[in-house]
Protein backbone atom coordinates (compact mmCIF):
# COMPACT_ATOMS: atom_id res chain seq x y z
CA UNK A 1 0.00 0.00 0.00
CA UNK A 2 1.35 3.43 -0.90
CA UNK A 3 1.45 6.38 1.48
CA UNK A 4 -1.30 8.01 -0.59
CA UNK A 5 -3.58 5.01 0.00
CA UNK A 6 -2.65 4.88 3.68
CA UNK A 7 -3.41 8.52 4.33
CA UNK A 8 -6.80 8.31 2.64
CA UNK A 9 -7.92 6.32 5.69
CA UNK A 10 -9.19 9.02 8.05
CA UNK A 11 -6.34 10.31 10.20
CA UNK A 12 -7.58 12.09 13.30
CA UNK A 13 -5.56 12.75 16.43
CA UNK A 14 -8.65 13.14 18.58
CA UNK A 15 -7.72 9.80 20.19
CA UNK A 16 -4.25 8.23 19.95
CA UNK A 17 -2.56 5.19 21.44
CA UNK A 18 0.91 6.16 22.63
CA UNK A 19 4.11 4.64 21.26
CA UNK A 20 5.50 2.29 23.95
CA UNK A 21 8.66 0.20 23.71
CA UNK A 22 7.97 -3.56 23.72
CA UNK A 23 4.24 -2.88 23.96
CA UNK A 24 2.90 -1.25 20.78
CA UNK A 25 4.23 -4.04 18.57
CA UNK A 26 2.49 -5.18 15.37
CA UNK A 27 0.68 -7.86 17.41
CA UNK A 28 -0.87 -5.37 19.83
CA UNK A 29 -1.62 -2.90 17.06
CA UNK A 30 -3.52 -5.55 15.11
CA UNK A 31 -5.78 -6.11 18.12
CA UNK A 32 -6.13 -2.37 18.70
CA UNK A 33 -7.30 -1.83 15.14
CA UNK A 34 -9.92 -4.58 15.48
CA UNK A 35 -11.26 -2.75 18.53
CA UNK A 36 -11.25 0.74 17.02
CA UNK A 37 -11.23 1.95 13.44
CA UNK A 38 -10.60 5.57 14.41
CA UNK A 39 -7.85 5.54 17.05
CA UNK A 40 -4.52 6.70 15.65
CA UNK A 41 -1.90 4.04 16.39
CA UNK A 42 1.83 4.57 16.84
CA UNK A 43 4.73 2.17 16.46
CA UNK A 44 7.31 1.63 19.14
CA UNK A 45 10.13 4.14 18.87
CA UNK A 46 12.66 3.06 16.25
CA UNK A 47 16.05 4.77 16.21
CA UNK A 48 17.37 6.21 12.98
CA UNK A 49 20.52 4.13 13.39
CA UNK A 50 18.52 0.91 13.60
CA UNK A 51 16.58 1.78 10.45
CA UNK A 52 19.61 2.84 8.43
CA UNK A 53 22.10 0.20 9.57
CA UNK A 54 19.83 -2.62 10.77
CA UNK A 55 17.05 -4.78 9.37
CA UNK A 56 14.89 -2.03 7.91
CA UNK A 57 12.15 -4.37 6.71
CA UNK A 58 11.79 -5.97 10.13
CA UNK A 59 11.61 -2.66 11.98
CA UNK A 60 9.02 -1.19 9.61
CA UNK A 61 6.91 -4.32 9.15
CA UNK A 62 3.22 -3.77 9.73
CA UNK A 63 -0.13 -4.94 8.42
CA UNK A 64 -2.12 -2.65 6.13
CA UNK A 65 -5.11 -3.11 8.45
CA UNK A 66 -3.29 -1.03 11.07
CA UNK A 67 -3.76 2.26 9.21
CA UNK A 68 -3.89 5.03 10.18
CA UNK A 69 -0.49 4.28 11.70
CA UNK A 70 2.32 6.67 12.67
CA UNK A 71 6.01 5.79 12.80
CA UNK A 72 7.88 7.18 15.79
CA UNK A 73 11.57 7.92 15.25
CA UNK A 74 14.33 8.40 17.79
CA UNK A 75 17.24 10.46 16.57
CA UNK A 76 18.74 13.92 16.28
CA UNK A 77 20.85 13.97 13.12
CA UNK A 78 18.91 15.94 10.52
CA UNK A 79 20.18 13.94 7.53
CA UNK A 80 19.38 10.62 9.20
CA UNK A 81 15.93 11.83 10.22
CA UNK A 82 15.24 12.96 6.66
CA UNK A 83 16.32 9.56 5.32
CA UNK A 84 14.03 7.77 7.77
CA UNK A 85 11.12 10.10 7.00
CA UNK A 86 11.45 9.07 3.37
CA UNK A 87 11.39 5.42 4.48
CA UNK A 88 8.21 6.12 6.47
CA UNK A 89 6.51 7.35 3.32
CA UNK A 90 7.92 4.52 1.22
CA UNK A 91 6.55 1.93 3.67
CA UNK A 92 3.09 3.49 3.74
CA UNK A 93 2.90 5.09 7.19
CA UNK A 94 0.37 7.84 7.81
CA UNK A 95 2.57 10.15 9.90
CA UNK A 96 6.16 10.39 11.12
CA UNK A 97 6.74 11.46 14.72
CA UNK A 98 9.93 12.54 16.49
CA UNK A 99 10.50 11.34 20.06
CA UNK A 100 11.55 14.19 22.35
CA UNK A 101 10.20 12.59 25.50
CA UNK A 102 11.98 9.31 26.29
CA UNK A 103 14.14 9.79 29.42
CA UNK A 104 16.25 6.60 29.42
CA UNK A 105 20.03 6.83 29.86
CA UNK A 106 20.63 4.77 26.74
CA UNK A 107 18.85 7.20 24.44
CA UNK A 108 20.27 10.27 26.19
CA UNK A 109 23.79 9.08 25.44
CA UNK A 110 22.85 9.00 21.75
CA UNK A 111 21.17 12.42 21.84
CA UNK A 112 17.71 10.91 21.52
CA UNK A 113 14.52 11.59 23.44
CA UNK A 114 13.82 14.00 26.28
CA UNK A 115 17.36 15.42 26.43
CA UNK A 116 16.52 17.15 23.13
CA UNK A 117 14.18 19.45 25.09
CA UNK A 118 17.41 21.25 25.97
CA UNK A 119 18.29 21.68 22.29
CA UNK A 120 15.26 23.20 20.55
CA UNK A 121 17.38 24.39 17.60
CA UNK A 122 18.55 20.83 16.95
CA UNK A 123 14.96 19.56 17.07
CA UNK A 124 13.92 22.32 14.69
CA UNK A 125 16.73 21.39 12.30
CA UNK A 126 15.60 17.75 12.32
CA UNK A 127 11.95 18.63 11.87
CA UNK A 128 12.74 20.94 8.96
CA UNK A 129 14.75 18.20 7.23
CA UNK A 130 11.95 15.67 7.73
CA UNK A 131 9.32 18.04 6.35
CA UNK A 132 11.51 18.66 3.31
CA UNK A 133 11.96 14.91 2.78
CA UNK A 134 8.35 13.70 2.97
CA UNK A 135 4.75 14.57 2.21
CA UNK A 136 3.66 12.93 5.47
CA UNK A 137 2.64 15.00 8.50
CA UNK A 138 5.67 15.49 10.78
CA UNK A 139 4.82 15.70 14.48
CA UNK A 140 6.76 15.94 17.75
CA UNK A 141 6.04 14.15 21.05
CA UNK A 142 7.72 15.83 24.01
CA UNK A 143 7.61 16.60 27.72
CA UNK A 144 6.73 19.96 29.27
CA UNK A 145 10.38 20.25 30.25
CA UNK A 146 13.42 18.54 31.72
CA UNK A 147 15.19 19.13 35.02
CA UNK A 148 17.11 22.36 34.67
CA UNK A 149 14.84 23.55 31.86
CA UNK A 150 11.40 23.38 33.36
CA UNK A 151 10.04 26.92 33.23
CA UNK A 152 6.99 27.97 31.27
CA UNK A 153 9.15 30.36 29.26
CA UNK A 154 11.53 27.58 28.22
CA UNK A 155 8.61 25.38 27.16
CA UNK A 156 7.29 28.22 25.01
CA UNK A 157 10.74 28.75 23.53
CA UNK A 158 10.83 25.07 22.53
CA UNK A 159 7.35 25.19 20.96
CA UNK A 160 8.01 28.43 19.07
CA UNK A 161 11.39 27.27 17.75
CA UNK A 162 10.08 23.92 16.49
CA UNK A 163 6.86 25.44 15.12
CA UNK A 164 8.94 27.96 13.15
CA UNK A 165 10.59 24.96 11.45
CA UNK A 166 7.17 23.84 10.19
CA UNK A 167 5.82 21.53 12.87
CA UNK A 168 2.09 22.04 13.36
CA UNK A 169 1.30 19.20 15.81
CA UNK A 170 2.73 18.78 19.30
CA UNK A 171 1.91 15.77 21.49
CA UNK A 172 2.64 16.92 25.01
CA UNK A 173 3.30 14.57 27.94
CA UNK A 174 2.23 16.81 30.82
CA UNK A 175 5.24 15.99 33.04
CA UNK A 176 8.84 17.07 33.04
CA UNK A 177 11.46 14.35 32.57
CA UNK A 178 14.12 14.02 35.25
CA UNK A 179 17.20 12.94 33.33
CA UNK A 180 19.33 11.97 36.33
CA UNK A 181 18.15 9.95 39.31
CA UNK A 182 14.84 8.59 38.02
CA UNK A 183 14.28 5.49 35.90
CA UNK A 184 12.08 5.65 32.80
CA UNK A 185 9.31 3.95 34.83
CA UNK A 186 9.65 6.50 37.64
CA UNK A 187 9.58 9.29 35.07
CA UNK A 188 6.10 8.11 34.06
CA UNK A 189 4.80 8.46 37.63
CA UNK A 190 6.84 10.69 39.93
CA UNK A 191 7.05 14.12 38.26
CA UNK A 192 3.66 15.75 38.84
CA UNK A 193 1.20 16.08 35.98
CA UNK A 194 0.55 19.67 34.92
CA UNK A 195 -2.41 19.39 32.59
CA UNK A 196 -3.04 23.12 32.96
CA UNK A 197 0.28 23.81 31.18
CA UNK A 198 -0.89 21.86 28.15
CA UNK A 199 -4.19 23.76 28.21
CA UNK A 200 -2.23 27.03 28.34
CA UNK A 201 -0.19 25.96 25.32
CA UNK A 202 -3.38 25.59 23.29
CA UNK A 203 -4.53 29.03 24.47
CA UNK A 204 -1.17 30.59 23.68
CA UNK A 205 -0.81 28.90 20.27
CA UNK A 206 -4.35 28.32 18.96
CA UNK A 207 -3.03 27.78 15.41
CA UNK A 208 -1.11 24.67 16.53
CA UNK A 209 -2.61 21.21 17.11
CA UNK A 210 -2.00 20.28 20.75
CA UNK A 211 -2.53 16.68 21.90
CA UNK A 212 -2.41 15.91 25.63
CA UNK A 213 -0.74 12.80 27.09
CA UNK A 214 0.03 11.45 30.54
CA UNK A 215 -2.00 9.54 33.14
CA UNK A 216 -5.30 9.57 31.23
CA UNK A 217 -7.50 6.53 31.97
CA UNK A 218 -11.20 7.19 31.39
CA UNK A 219 -13.50 8.63 28.75
CA UNK A 220 -14.69 11.17 31.31
CA UNK A 221 -11.12 12.43 31.52
CA UNK A 222 -10.82 12.36 27.72
CA UNK A 223 -13.92 14.52 27.29
CA UNK A 224 -12.63 17.00 29.87
CA UNK A 225 -9.24 17.27 28.17
CA UNK A 226 -10.89 17.66 24.78
CA UNK A 227 -12.58 20.84 25.94
CA UNK A 228 -9.09 22.35 26.23
CA UNK A 229 -6.97 20.52 23.62
CA UNK A 230 -7.31 19.02 20.15
CA UNK A 231 -6.76 15.40 21.10
CA UNK A 232 -5.85 12.89 23.79
CA UNK A 233 -3.21 10.16 23.82
CA UNK A 234 -3.50 7.15 26.12
CA UNK A 235 -0.65 4.76 26.82
CA UNK A 236 -0.61 2.18 29.60
CA UNK A 237 -4.36 2.17 30.18
CA UNK A 238 -5.06 1.37 26.52
CA UNK A 239 -2.55 -1.48 26.68
CA UNK A 240 -3.50 -3.08 29.99
CA UNK A 241 -7.22 -2.64 29.39
CA UNK A 242 -7.51 -2.84 25.59
CA UNK A 243 -11.31 -3.25 25.61
CA UNK A 244 -11.38 0.47 26.36
CA UNK A 245 -10.52 0.96 22.68
CA UNK A 246 -13.80 -0.70 21.65
CA UNK A 247 -15.66 2.33 22.99
CA UNK A 248 -13.54 4.96 21.23
CA UNK A 249 -15.43 5.08 17.93
CA UNK A 250 -18.81 5.59 19.61
CA UNK A 251 -17.72 7.75 22.55
CA UNK A 252 -15.41 10.14 20.71
CA UNK A 253 -16.39 9.95 17.03
CA UNK A 254 -20.15 9.22 17.19
CA UNK A 255 -19.69 6.14 14.99
CA UNK A 256 -20.85 2.53 15.49
CA UNK A 257 -18.47 0.36 17.52
CA UNK A 258 -16.09 -1.75 15.46
CA UNK A 259 -16.87 -4.90 17.49
CA UNK A 260 -19.59 -5.81 19.97
CA UNK A 261 -17.80 -8.29 22.24
CA UNK A 262 -14.37 -9.34 23.41
CA UNK A 263 -14.99 -12.80 21.99
CA UNK A 264 -15.71 -11.33 18.57
CA UNK A 265 -12.53 -9.26 18.75
CA UNK A 266 -10.30 -12.18 19.67
CA UNK A 267 -11.82 -14.48 17.07
CA UNK A 268 -11.16 -11.79 14.48
CA UNK A 269 -7.46 -12.15 15.38
CA UNK A 270 -7.35 -15.90 14.72
CA UNK A 271 -6.30 -15.71 11.03
CA UNK A 272 -3.59 -13.18 11.90
CA UNK A 273 -2.33 -15.31 14.81
CA UNK A 274 -2.13 -18.33 12.53
CA UNK A 275 -0.35 -16.29 9.88
CA UNK A 276 2.23 -15.19 12.45
CA UNK A 277 2.69 -18.74 13.73
CA UNK A 278 3.27 -19.88 10.15
CA UNK A 279 5.99 -17.21 9.90
CA UNK A 280 7.75 -18.81 12.86
CA UNK A 281 6.64 -16.37 15.56
CA UNK A 282 6.31 -17.97 19.01
CA UNK A 283 2.75 -17.94 20.33
CA UNK A 284 3.80 -16.31 23.60
CA UNK A 285 5.12 -13.29 21.66
CA UNK A 286 1.55 -12.73 20.48
CA UNK A 287 -0.52 -13.76 23.51
CA UNK A 288 1.27 -11.42 25.91
CA UNK A 289 -0.49 -8.57 24.11
CA UNK A 290 -4.00 -10.00 24.57
CA UNK A 291 -3.72 -10.78 28.29
CA UNK A 292 -5.74 -7.73 29.29
CA UNK A 293 -8.63 -8.26 26.89
CA UNK A 294 -10.84 -9.88 29.54
CA UNK A 295 -9.71 -7.68 32.42
CA UNK A 296 -12.37 -7.64 35.14
CA UNK A 297 -14.56 -10.20 33.38
CA UNK A 298 -15.80 -13.50 34.91
CA UNK A 299 -13.28 -16.09 33.77
CA UNK A 300 -10.70 -13.45 32.86
CA UNK A 301 -8.20 -14.75 35.40
CA UNK A 302 -8.54 -18.30 34.07
CA UNK A 303 -8.10 -16.94 30.54
CA UNK A 304 -4.84 -15.26 31.50
CA UNK A 305 -3.61 -18.26 33.48
CA UNK A 306 -4.21 -20.67 30.61
CA UNK A 307 -2.26 -18.47 28.22
CA UNK A 308 0.55 -17.93 30.73
CA UNK A 309 0.94 -21.64 31.42
CA UNK A 310 0.60 -22.95 27.87
CA UNK A 311 1.53 -20.37 25.24
CA UNK A 312 5.25 -20.76 25.92
CA UNK A 313 5.27 -24.54 25.44
CA UNK A 314 7.07 -25.85 22.34
CA UNK A 315 4.70 -26.23 19.42
CA UNK A 316 1.91 -24.19 21.03
CA UNK A 317 -0.63 -23.14 18.44
CA UNK A 318 -3.95 -21.43 17.98
CA UNK A 319 -5.70 -24.16 19.97
CA UNK A 320 -4.18 -22.69 23.15
CA UNK A 321 -5.97 -19.37 22.48
CA UNK A 322 -9.21 -21.19 21.66
CA UNK A 323 -9.00 -23.15 24.92
CA UNK A 324 -8.35 -19.95 26.88
CA UNK A 325 -11.29 -18.24 25.19
CA UNK A 326 -13.58 -21.11 26.17
CA UNK A 327 -12.92 -20.25 29.83
CA UNK A 328 -14.69 -16.92 29.48
CA UNK A 329 -18.46 -16.85 29.19
CA UNK A 330 -19.83 -15.57 25.88
CA UNK A 331 -21.84 -12.36 26.47
CA UNK A 332 -25.31 -11.56 25.24
CA UNK A 333 -25.12 -9.86 21.81
CA UNK A 334 -24.86 -6.24 22.94
CA UNK A 335 -21.95 -3.87 23.36
CA UNK A 336 -20.18 -4.53 26.64
CA UNK A 337 -19.36 -1.55 28.80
Amino acid sequence: MTSEQATTKALSRRFCVAPMMDWTTPHFRYLARILSKRALLYTEMVTTGALIHGDTERFLRHDVSEYPLALQLGGSDANELAHCARLAQQFGFSEVNLNVGCPSDRVQNNMIGACLMGHPDKVAEGVSAMIEATDLPVTVKHRIGINGRESWEELCEFIETVAAAGCKTFIVHARIAVLEGLSPKENRDIPPLKYDWVYRLKQAYPHLEIIINGGIKTFGECHEHLTHTDGVMLGREAYHNPWLLAEVDAALFGEPPAVTSRHEALRAMFPFIQQELDRGVYLTHITRHIMGLFLGQPGGRQFRRHLSENANKPGSGLEVVEQALAKVREPEPSLET
